[in-house]
């Protein structure tokens, strides 16, 4: 392998593009990689732990090299060498604290004092790990920066496509190895970089030490990639139920989420990233064995139906259940949507013979992909269209309740229900069914359900929500770990519900175990229940009962489509230090974690990233123009993460996958942006022409993504996956294009101060860190609050604000180098 050379003069000076390249894919690999491990360690908001810490690393290795004196007297290749194999080690180590800690995280909220402080421990020890992997990655970054600026927008360029190329293949890598096997094949390429770029003397004992040691490097982590099992077991949260030595009958890795087979005399339970998720029922192919459905919850759609569908949809078909439910009653024509491949490979594959192959049963099409998207594609009208708690959620598990709390909720949206409506028959309905851990003392989710129900009919022509819609309640018993609960279903029509419908579900629910209707139409009248109060108050007065009830239970839209965020950060923070019971799981534990985990970003981004400056306290503080460069850059890290976050979020409507938003999105920005730092070269001595031009971008394109790309969402739903990442990649490109000038723009005036360009580019890599760290976990929470749109216009304004700073400095700084 060679470096990359340029000539300058006589000598020809190595780029290091490549090497910067490597460097960045293997950056991004780890920390794709090791959200999937955390979300299957622990649970899936803590996978803004490994954000918050792969930018604190990023960052706080620039302040490593700006203040380390050692590091100064060394070249730029010793230097990378040394950093790239320091890497290297460091992904090892940091798996293996990050497998084998033990922690419950649920100690932190509802343990004595002590074992709260024991789990703290342990955190921190898991974070570290997160933590050193990205340390010396960062100082590699930063080195060049700092050392090359003249070279800052093609390193800045390489850096990002790096990332980039990194985004693209990520997903397939998951699918296909696991990502353990991601995270040692980012060790590899670290380990590479650093013995192409070291000078090893070989025939000195040193230099054979160091050979004999990344070579035993080089094989474990080559053992890792082919066999992953090689590697520590991930020892997972105490409450889950996959834990190390679990006897399970397969386990496979995607996208979504992890997914474990364990096979029980009765059923084979599914794992979702450790938790309950779902269940294989073994079938023997003949319908009428399934009896077992007669006075079961699923039974009551079919109730109200009166007659055997003919055309019915399920979304969230998992495991099969409710296919063979609707078998039982039926159905002639079953589309069944799984949106994890995971899922829908181990019932058609090792447990076909288990199920009679149901999936190839007669009438039944099981599909992989996003219900959304499928509904939206389909021309088809359905008699039902049933929604069995699609995203994996386990509401009979406490334990693992608050996982879906930060995540978005497409399915039970404003617009998703007036989408489903729009897809039934005359008499159609659309059922959507979920647990209620207490229904009693807070029916939370089938409160913001029936607030957001109100809200679609209210604003569609589908009718009064008052007559078309209906909800009942049973009672699940107790199973295995699990304390008993209660499932609400709720059935929504067109049309309003006729008496025969009603007198259906009535009668079922006399058959199903502790069945109780909650509200039907034109009989059920529960005094000052709040989901009855929501549905059937005016409108005035439904607002202000909502507005004063104790949870957050407003209607979700596409630009706010938090289902499970019952909990406001206000009450979260006044109520911080209260003890939490078990039962209570639920309420405000995503929102306090989230809340934690800023106040750690904070600290340790303080610690890591701005306190070393003492150190060199009397060199930071000759450096110019601080009071304008501060506020610069922790404005581009805190509203270039503002904007690619909401976007993350926000396109994972389009494209089904959360993940697959991840990476798309992030790949077209990347790339973009590393084209636009490129480009921007020609205008670093004369930027006030570019500003303007910058302005007026930034602002047409914050109205774009605001007004405009919602519409395009709605029409690119029903398009093919692939089609679909290249108009996202497309739509994000111009963003990404701009935003890529501001930083090599402010890096290239800052560094004219030739007597301490290296310390001036270290520090405000550090302040851009620090606000990145904080703005990953603050982004998240105001998105919770106001919704995508908001955030997206907040970002706007902030750059608004670089503009007009970056305007003054480039004056001071022409008129200081006149």
């Amino acid at each position: 392998m060679r470096s990359l050379f340029q000539r300058r003069g006589d000598q020809s000076v190595p780029t290091y593009l490549l090497e910067i390249f490597v460097i960045s894919a293997a950056a991004l690999l780890l920390e794709i990689a090791y959200t999937r491990i955390i979300s299957f360690k622990l649970y899936y908001y803590y996978t803004y732990l490994v954000i918050g810490l792969a930018l604190l690393g990023l960052g706080s290795g620039a302040v490593v090299v700006a203040v380390s004196r050692r590091l100064d007297g060394l070249g730029t290749r010793s230097l990378l060498a040394r950093c790239a194999i320091g890497s290297a080690a460091g992904v090892v180590v940091g798996y293996i604290a990050v497998a084998v800690t033990p922690l419950d995280t649920i100690e932190m909220w509802t343990g004595s004092r002590t074992t709260q402080l024991v789990a703290m421990g342990e955190l921190l020890v898991i974070a570290l790990g997160l933590y050193i992997s990205f340390l010396p990655i960062g100082m590699c970054v930063s080195a060049l920066f700092a050392r090359r600026p003249d070279d800052i927008n093609r390193l800045y360029f390489s850096d990002l496509v790096g990332a980039a190329m990194a985004c693209l293949v990520v997903v397939p890598l998951i699918a296909t190895v696991g990502p353990v096997s991601i995270i040692a094949l980012a060790g590899i390429m670290l380990l590479a970089i650093g013995l192409h770029l070291a000078e090893i003397e070989w025939r000195s004992n040193l230099g054979r030490a160091l050979a004999i040691g990344a070579a035993g490097l080089a094989v474990m982590l080559a053992v890792v990639v082919i066999r992953p099992g090689a590697a520590p077991d991930i020892r997972t949260e105490e409450s889950k139920g996959v834990r190390p030595g679990s006897n399970l009958s397969a386990s496979e890795w995607s996208a979504l989420f992890r997914v474990d087979a364990q096979e029980l005399p009765d059923l084979t339970i599914l794992y979702h990233d450790g938790t309950w998720g779902s269940a294989i029922w073994p079938w023997d192919g003949d319908p009428a064995s399934l009896t077992k459905f007669d006075d079961d919850v699923r039974s009551v759609p079919f109730a109200a139906l009166g007659t055997p569908p003919e055309r019915m949809l399920i979304i969230g078909a998992a495991g099969g259940h409710e296919i063979e439910a609707a078998i039982h009653f039926g159905a002639k024509q079953i589309d069944a949507v799984e949106l994890n491949p995971a899922t829908a490979n181990l019932l058609r594959g090792k447990y076909a013979d288990y199920t009679s192959n149901l999936t190839e049963y007669p009438g039944v099409n099981y599909v992989v992909g996003d219900g959304r998207s499928y509904l939206a594609k389909s021309n088809s009208d359905y008699d039902l269209i049933w929604f069995v708690a699609p995203d994996s959620y386990a509401a009979s598990n406490a334990a693992s309740s608050g996982a879906f709390v930060l995540s978005e909720s497409y399915l039970y949206t404003r617009e998703m229900i007036e989408e489903s409506l729009g897809h039934v028959t005359n008499d159609g309905m659309v059922v959507m069914q979920f647990g209620e851990v207490d229904y009693e003392a807070r029916p939370n989710r089938t409160a913001r359900l029936a607030a957001t129900a109100r809200s679609a009919y209210e604003s569609s022509d589908f009718g009064d929500v008052t007559k078309n819609l209906a909800i009942v309640t049973t009672a699940e018993p107790a199973i295995f770990d699990f304390a008993p609960y209660n499932f609400s279903t709720t059935i929504m029509k067109a049309s309003p519900f006729t008496d025969g419908e009603v007198d259906r579900i009535e009668a079922q629910l006399s058959i199903v175990p502790g069945g109780t209707a909650r509200y039907l139409p034109g009989r059920t009248e529960e005094v000052d229940s709040p989901v009855n109060n929501i549905l059937t108050l005016p409108s005035a007065e439904a607002d202000d009962y909502i507005a004063a009830y104790p949870y957050d239970v407003r209607a979700i839209s596409d630009d706010r489509p938090f289902f499970w965020h019952f909990t406001p950060f206000s009450d979260v923070v006044r109520h911080l230090a209260d003890p939490v019971s078990n039962f209570d799981i639920e309420v405000g534990i995503g929102e306090r974690v989230l809340v934690v985990l800023l106040g750690l970003s904070i600290l340790l981004a303080a610690v890591f990233l701005l306190l070393p400056f003492v150190l060199v306290r009397d060199t930071w503080r000759q450096l110019p123009y601080k009071a304008n460069t501060a506020p610069i850059f922790a404005i581009l890290g805190l509203a270039f993460i503002a904007f690619e976050i909401t976007l993350i979020q926000r396109f994972s409507l389009v494209l089904g996958y959360p993940t697959y938003s991840l990476t798309v999105t992030l790949m077209a920005i990347l790339l973009s942006t590393g084209v636009g730092s490129l480009v921007s070269a020609r205008w670093h001595h004369t930027p006030r022409r570019m500003l303007g031009a910058l302005a007026i971008a930034i602002v047409g394109l914050g109205l774009f993504y605001g007004f405009i790309a919602p519409s395009l969402e709605d029409a690119l739903l029903s398009w093919p996956l692939l089609a679909k990442a290249a108009v996202v990649a497309l739509i994000c490109a111009p963003l990404g294009f701009c935003l890529g000038m501001f930083m090599p723009l402010t890096i290239s005036l800052v560094a004219r101060d030739s007597a301490h360009s290296r310390e001036y580019v270290a520090w405000g890599w550090a302040i851009n860190g620090f606000f990145s760290v904080i703005g990953s976990t603050l982004t998240t929470m105001v998105s919770m609050t106001v919704g995508f749109r908001a955030v997206l216009f907040g970002a706007v304004v902030l750059y608004l604000v670089v503009i007009a700073l970056l305007a003054r400095l480039s004056t001071r700084v022409v008129s200081a180098g006149a």
